[in-house]
């Protein structure tokens, strides 16, 4: 029997996902409700194949798949989802998840997707892989942030915590001066006038 996780915060989707699995190759050793347990589940249990779904409470499914790739745990994973929007899309792909399922028909594609991951192939719909260029293309799409460059992208971290010009400098071995400079080209990138503005935007990414 090949082990599977099932990773979601619905009990029924759950016991869904093992009706459709029950007589199968696969066999579900363990199911988790949020991110967290996810990742405790994995060290615990092993599984083969962790089947996760994309929205959870707390940490959720694009967070769990980041910080396992972090890890250096390239076991395959499939995402569950009801539905994934632009940048959840871009953030998967980049993070090398393995499948995509659509909660809406999945007792018919499911077993076909486990399958072809077990075997390392990619089982992601094209549809999905066409949305996924296209918006590489468009890196405009993917939120404001995107415009900038990764130096700008961490003063709008650093800015979004609350420090000032002179500590952001002291975090980043720079001047104040020079702090000031980056934050006037990223004002402008952005459209925006204010570090007040730039904070907003940099928490609602990071939400995102």
């Amino acid at each position: 029997m090949i082990p599977v996780l099932v990773a979601d915060d619905h009990g029924f989707i759950r016991a869904g996902v093992e009706a459709v699995l029950r007589g199968t190759q696969f066999s579900v050793v363990a199911a988790t409700a949020s991110g967290e347990e996810t990742l405790d589940a994995i060290k615990t249990h092993d599984p083969a194949i962790v089947l996760l779904d994309i929205n959870m409470p707390g940490m959720n499914g694009v967070q769990t798949l980041e910080v396992l790739r972090s890890r250096g745990d390239m076991r395959p994973v499939v995402l569950l989802t009801a539905e994934i929007n632009d940048r959840q899309l871009i953030k998967v792909m980049r993070a090398g998840v393995e499948g995509i399922v659509s909660k809406d028909g999945a007792e018919d594609g499911l077993i076909d997707v486990l399958e072809k991951v077990h075997q390392g192939h990619r089982a992601i719909a094209p549809s999905f892989l066409q949305r996924a260029l296209d918006l590489s293309l468009k890196p405009e799409a993917m939120g404001p942030l995107a415009k900038l460059n990764p130096r700008e992208r961490k003063i709008a971290a650093l800015v979004a915590r609350g420090l000032r010009n002179r500590d952001i400098g002291a975090e980043l071995g720079i001047g104040e001066g020079t702090v000031k400079v980056y934050l006037h080209t990223i004002y402008q990138k952005l459209g925006i006038e204010n570090r007040t503005e730039l904070a907003l935007m940099a928490v609602n990414e990071q939400d995102t």
